[in-house]
């Protein structure tokens, strides 16, 4: 008689997952933030002038340490640090603490937590990417009030062995200092797929589910052992020994990428890298990439109270490009604005930033800007061996994309291409590219704006999957778009790194994709399992669905090398 399978009765909760990976160890919750300061009033003895001294100097050593611990990490966590370091020294915080000292006589740590509290819910009643911002301004405000209350600085619980953190959210600053060799994964019950820190973890590897809810995360107890599926986004609590044996298996497996990406047959598909710095450059050359799909030069303006000089962007730009000789450097110009603002050229008052005076629109007001940019990049180029294919974000009209190119050409840069992050750039692709060389596509803001939901909300993570058909669909019309002149269509959003979607893009006419330095070998590994015209049938296949996890369901039941990776 034939026994019935066994029944596991293993646990499992559910959240996004938005960092592959299958990985197992204890759980460490990350201890409660700074308490909120009791409302006290000076004492006769405490000399007000003193006082308010007090907070513009704990203000600076906030800014001092963040930056310094910038200086320490690379490409977007760098970025981060930089950013939070810049809200520690907002004079609009320490000034708006120092008035509440000398008007109602607060005790400065007091004042620094309300005035912090007013300026996150500003910014969170502004919607979309000022929201975002309002963790930062909570995460200063807990750093400030640590210091003059000499308490222990908030962070990452430190332990002797490796373990899955746990937390409601994690502070950009928190995520750029993640240690790979201590923090094995981490689960979040707030963001989305395209959040500062799914990013973040993708670039570090570090398998992770975000977005799965208080009631998830608060079943999840200190020193219990936890498997967590950062693709499929599952957490098995109190996972079995085979569990836990496939995973020990699936982690000693390494794979390289030897910089030949190529469909089964043969079909070349450029693997490119997304970077930020000299740094990145380095280790994106040193792991197989084919070239730079995405030099994100904001990197170099984030940390400059001014525009910096032709020549101090001349040096910037040659530590990237000499680490690719005779191979191509896509380089995005400053996409300022939104997320990335920069106090000599974007407006912080903008109502709706998402939507308004960034990138490639900040010409509008300040074309000087852009121009030092491209004179900067031609004496980079010809200073190196690298072939720079320079583009602008934000392009939305066939006048700006002629604009941009006819600039950039009289220059003397030679490959002039355009971003398509904007439906319209999509929709009308075959006039675009009467005057663009190639194009590639930001699959974060195209998601965000085909679908109308701020890519940074949790709550709208479903909605902001490069998955949604109607985002395929505008991709696959600018493929259309660009093949009667023969121009590459590139993919450099975080959907390039999700191997089961490189497969569909590629299937949708898509020439190159560029992604973190730690997606290539994966996404090598899937392409080289199918032919091209398995591409373009999985791709119809996705096409054809109407909802967006449909869509990815379908496809990857059709490429089983994904269970056998483990991704």
């Amino acid at each position: 008689m034939t026994q019935a399978p066994e029944l596991s009765s293993t646990p499992t909760l559910h959240g996004i997952g938005v960092s592959p990976g299958l990985v197992a160890g204890p759980i460490a919750r990350m201890a409660p933030g700074i308490s909120e300061p009791a409302v006290k009033t000076l004492s006769e003895s405490r000399d007000v002038d003193k006082e308010c001294e007090r907070i513009a100097l704990a203000a600076q050593t906030v800014k001092k340490n963040l930056e310094l611990s910038a200086a320490q990490a690379h490409g977007e966590g760098r970025t981060l640090l930089e950013t939070t370091a810049q809200m520690a020294a907002d004079p609009t915080l320490t000034s708006s603490a120092q008035a509440m000292v000398r008007e109602r006589n607060l005790v400065p740590e007091r004042a620094v937590w309300e005035a912090a509290d007013s300026l996150a819910q500003m910014l969170e009643s502004l919607g979309g990417y000022m929201a975002e911002r309002s963790r930062d301004v909570q995460d200063v405000r807990d750093r400030i009030v640590a210091v003059l209350t000499d308490s222990p600085m908030p962070g990452i619980p430190s332990l002797p062995e490796p373990f899955i953190l746990v937390a409601e959210d994690l502070a950009p600053a928190d995520t750029a200092l993640l240690d790979p060799d201590k923090v094995v994964a981490f689960v979040t019950s707030e963001g989305g797929p395209t959040s500062h820190t799914a990013i973040l973890a993708r670039a570090l590897g570090i398998p992770a589910v975000v977005g799965a809810g208080e009631a998830v995360t608060e079943q999840m107890r200190d020193g219990d052992i936890a498997l967590i599926d950062g693709t499929k986004g599952v957490i098995t609590l109190d996972p079995s020994e085979d569990q836990l044996r496939k995973a020990r298996e699936l982690a000693s497996r390494v794979r390289e990428f030897h910089g030949d990406g190529a469909t089964k047959d043969g079909h070349e598909v450029q693997l490119l890298a997304n970077v930020g710095d000299a740094a990145s450059a380095r280790s994106a050359a040193e792991a197989g990439a084919m070239g730079v799909g995405l030099f994100r030069t904001e990197f170099c303006f984030l940390d400059q109270p001014t525009e910096p000089s032709i020549e101090d962007q001349v040096t910037a730009y040659i530590g990237v490009l000499e680490a690719f000789p005779g191979k191509k450097v896509v380089v995005r110009t400053l996409d300022a604005g939104a997320d990335k603002p920069l106090p000599f050229l974007t407006d912080s008052t903008e109502i709706n930033p998402a939507l308004g005076v960034r990138a490639y629109r900040t010409t509008r007001r300040d074309p000087e800007v852009l121009a030092h940019q491209l004179e900067a990049l031609a004496k980079a180029e010809a200073a190196t061996e690298a072939h720079v294919w320079v583009m602008a974000p934000m392009i939305s009209t066939v006048e700006e994309a002629q604009a941009f190119t006819d600039l950039a050409r009289s220059y003397g840069l030679k490959t002039c291409g355009m971003m398509i992050e904007v439906p319209s750039a999509a929709l009308m692709a075959d006039r675009m590219f009467e005057h663009a060389d190639f194009a590639s596509v930001g699959t974060n803001d195209l998601t965000q704006y085909v679908m109308a939901a701020d890519r940074l909300l949790g709550p709208l993570a479903d909605l902001n999957s490069p998955w949604q058909p109607a985002v395929l669909r505008l991709i696959k019309t600018a493929c259309d778009g660009a093949a009667p002149k023969s121009r590459p269509v590139g993919v450099c959003g975080e959907a390039a790194a999700d191997p089961a979607l490189a497969v569909v893009l590629v299937g949708l006419g898509v020439a190159s994709l560029s992604m973190t330095a730690r997606a290539l070998p994966d996404v090598d590994a899937v392409l080289k399992s199918v032919t091209m015209d398995e591409c373009k049938r999985l791709a119809d296949l996705a096409l054809d669905c109407a909802y967006a996890e449909q869509a990815r369901a379908a496809v990857r039941a059709e490429l089983p090398i994904l269970e056998e990776l483990g991704l």
